[in-house]
């Protein structure tokens, strides 16, 4: 199970690696047109799917690496069960906070999709595909936040100690 939860954080974060070489793209083809004097309609329309899609995908992988923002000043202080169910806790609300908005953004790809709704852009994108990247995402973190819950709960939760506190300039 963990060898395949794993994979999914990594594929998640390749799609979203993905997607960044697409907005990538985007951005080029709108400098590059602008300069040889033509219009590609929707590429900054693009670039905004596209960008949002990446970091709604590389969440669960930021997540599960350590690299999401932590406010450790209470934590850093505890020790032991106090420490424990304080994680518990926070992890509890963070399961919560997450299935919302996975609930929330599933429901508004599906609602697009039902109403048929567009980009209001010369692109007249149907809203639900780029909808989707968020809906999978917030999925995704969904799982990661219940996967650290649960590795908490059990006592094998390992919270990888990021170095941006000791780069401080």
């Amino acid at each position: 199970m963990r060898k395949l939860l794993d994979s999914l954080y990594d594929g998640a974060a390749w799609l979203a690696a993905l997607f960044l070489v697409g907005l990538l793209g985007m951005v080029l083809l709108g400098v590059v047109s602008r300069l040889l004097h033509f219009h590609v309609p929707g590429t900054d329309a693009y670039a905004g799917y596209l960008m949002a899609g990446s970091g709604f995908l590389a969440l669960a992988h930021t997540l599960k690496r350590g690299e999401h923002i932590r406010v450790t000043l209470l934590l850093s202080s505890l020790r032991g069960r106090a420490r424990h169910g304080l994680e518990l806790w926070a992890l509890s609300a963070a399961v919560a906070l997450a299935a919302l908005f996975a609930f929330y953004s599933v429901r508004l790809a599906w609602n697009s999709r039902a109403f048929n709704d567009v980009s209001t852009g010369n692109d007249a994108t149907p809203l639900w595909i780029p909808q989707i990247a968020m809906a999978v995402g917030s999925l995704i973190l969904v799982v990661a936040f219940v996967d650290e819950w649960w590795l908490e709960l059990r006592g094998r939760r390992h919270v990888p100690a990021s170095d941006e506190a000791t780069r401080n300039e």
